[in-house]
């Protein structure tokens, strides 16, 4: 005899609410895109704590500035490699349904007589908009994304950013601060280098936009054939155009002095100093090296001569052709300022952009920085 099913037994149940609470919904995604000379770069991020956590990103040698010295413009050529780089990073921003973004253009963008209609079609061609930031911008958000690297006993420091078409110096005095205070007093300057925020102030002494970087500077004395006297060149035009920067006339005291240097040619020097075949961010970045060590690789560098920078896995294709000018203004630097260790950061304008726009919503919390 077939069982009788009870009455309802087939009906929906009535749903009971769970007692525990709904997950909370993820931070919102921000995102960095920085357009230099060489290169098109991207970060998305959210935050997390006083810091954020990388979610995705894209890095492509566009060459944009190719030619640029010798005809003011952005070619043909250059423009179309950079169109198809920004349409991969317009699909990525779709993807992660990025809304808080900054994108920006530098040197190259500043420079050339067609820059402006070149993101006028930038705009059109991929929905993108991007900004010309002006050179204390570009140097400011350099300074921001270096704070966590900045020792609590650094009394005087130098922030280097070594770009395709500029190098931007920071000099910075922080006798002032409280050593438990510098980081998060460097950090605050993405409101501005001089303008006055609450609390504690690091103090801008000077600050400079050389514009010359690798892209450029190896631009100016490509029809210079021997390697080495190219170097040479390179290195002392370099210097010649620091002139004007204050503190260049004087040396500073070695005791509470530190240079922070973010760039390719930085961490590629790094790379080769600890003998990386594959490049490893979290053993380049927060690194520190001595004068004699970055001598020895630069060195190491000229003894290849070109054909052997190319085959060296450690340089890589993406650099092999710019790393020479970019140690040239390596050494210049050094060479003024005579210290015996440089602080790598793998980190630059896309960093200092992420954190001004979650430092402005007030999505970071309060700690170390």
């Amino acid at each position: 005899m077939t069982p009788k099913r009870p009455i309802g037994a087939g009906a929906s149940p009535k749903p009971v609410e769970s007692p525990a609470p709904s997950l909370p919904d993820h931070p919102p995604l921000y995102a960095a895109l920085d357009l230099g000379t060489n290169s098109c770069r991207m970060l998305i991020a959210r935050p997390e704590g006083s810091q954020f956590h990388v979610v995705d990103s894209f890095s492509k040698s566009v060459q944009l500035g190719a030619g640029l010295e010798s005809s003011g413009r952005l070619s043909r050529a250059a423009i179309y490699r950079t169109i198809q780089a920004l349409r991969v990073c317009h699909q990525k921003l779709r993807r992660h349904r990025v809304t808080r973004m900054r994108l920006v253009a530098t040197e190259a963008c500043r420079r050339a007589a067609n820059g402006r209609d070149f993101m006028r079609r930038v705009e059109r061609e991929t929905g993108l908009r991007l900004d010309i930031i002006a050179p204390e911008e570009e140097a400011r958000l350099a300074v921001v994304s270096c704070a966590p690297l900045v020792s609590a006993s650094t009394e005087q420091l130098l922030v280097v950013d070594i770009g395709g078409g500029s190098t931007e110096l920071v000099w910075i005095d922080l006798r002032e601060l409280p050593p438990s205070e510098r980081r998060r007093a460097i950090m605050r300057m993405h409101l501005g280098f001089y303008n006055p925020a609450p609390g504690p102030a690091a103090r801008v002494v000077d600050w400079i936009s050389v514009p010359l970087g690798v892209a450029t500077l190896r631009e100016q004395f490509r029809d210079v054939e021997d390697d080495a006297a190219r170097f040479a060149l390179m290195s002392w035009f370099f210097e010649e155009n620091l002139a004007e920067f204050a503190p260049y006339k004087d040396e500073p005291p070695r005791e509470g002095f530190q240079i922070v240097g973010t760039s390719g040619t930085v961490t590629t020097v790094a790379a080769s100093h600890l003998g990386l075949r594959r490049y490893d961010r979290n053993k380049v970045d927060g690194m520190t090296m001595t004068s004699d060590e970055i001598d020895r690789v630069i060195r190491g560098y000229l003894a290849l001569g070109p054909a052997g920078r190319r085959r060296d896995p450690r340089i890589g294709q993406d650099r092999q052709t710019l790393i020479m000018s970019g140690a040239a203004i390596l050494q210049a630097l050094l060479r003024c300022w005579p210290t015996d260790r440089l602080s790598v950061a793998d980190r630059g304008l896309r960093e200092g952009m992420l954190y001004a726009q979650m430092a402005a919503d007030g999505v970071l919390s309060e700690g170390e920085a």
